[in-house]
């Protein structure tokens, strides 16, 4: 639902990471609504680890009435500016 044109969040949470699965931080940053067995949640994932999803179906996110309107066309219109 947003993007940071290069690594724009804490060196704590990036040095999190392990080293060798380490993105470099000169790529676009995405910060996505995500989802897994146990809960929804916000993630920022470097623009070499995205997957698509492409099933083209509605997502099933809490946050979506928050940030989009109804889900038309195979898509969300987003209900701010992005960066």
């Amino acid at each position: 639902f947003d993007v940071d044109p290069e690594f724009s969040n804490t060196d704590e949470w990036y040095e999190s990471i392990p080293e060798d699965h380490r993105p470099v931080k000169e790529q676009p940053y995405y910060h996505l609504l995500a989802e897994n067995e146990h809960s929804f949640y916000v993630a920022y994932v470097s623009e070499q680890n995205l997957v698509e999803d492409p099933s083209g179906e509605p997502v099933d996110h809490p946050d979506i009435p928050d940030l989009f309107g109804p889900f038309e066309n195979g898509q969300y219109p987003l209900h701010f500016q992005l960066n």
